[in-house]
This record gives C-alpha cells, sequence and structure tokens, in this order.
C-alpha cells in the first residue's frame, strides 16, 4: 500500500486534480477554504479558477496532502 505524499508544488497539483476530473473550489461563506471539487458539482463549494486557488494556497501556507495511486481521489490540506 503506497504511502500519501505530501507537495506545495501548483502544477503538480493541478496535473494530479485534472486528471482525476478535479475542479478548483472554494467553500461558500468561509473566505477562502479551498477544496477539490469532483464530480457532480457540490453546492457547498464555489468553482474558481486555477489562479485564484492557487493564490489562496499559497496565503495559507499550507501543503497538499495525496495518493499518488492512479484513480485515488484521496487528498487533503494539511499546514506546512
Amino acid at each position: 500500500m503506497p504511502s500519501a505524499q505530501t507537495t506545495q508544488d501548483h502544477e503538480t497539483i493541478r496535473h494530479w486534480a485534472e486528471e482525476r476530473g478535479g475542479r478548483p473550489a472554494v467553500v461558500d461563506g468561509t473566505g477562502g477554504m479551498i477544496r477539490i471539487d469532483f464530480g457532480d458539482r457540490d453546492e457547498d463549494l464555489k468553482p474558481i479558477s486555477w489562479d485564484e486557488f492557487f493564490q489562496h494556497f499559497d496565503e495559507s501556507d499550507i501543503k497538499f496532502l495525496y495518493s499518488p495511486e492512479a484513480n485515488n481521489r484521496f487528498n487533503k490540506f494539511v499546514n506546512a
């Protein structure tokens, strides 16, 4: 069982998300809590551009924790 990896690299995060059908989003009403939305649009998430997503990401000083396994959507944002 492969272990999760972390990154702060924008291209790695974007490629990982898009490869799995993910889209950048922000949790509505939180002022910037980001998520990657998969499948049907989650009503609690507001779609944003990748530029806006990474602006929030960088300002929050967080890392992206993810599974490198193909088709595995496990991910979360953790303190750097």
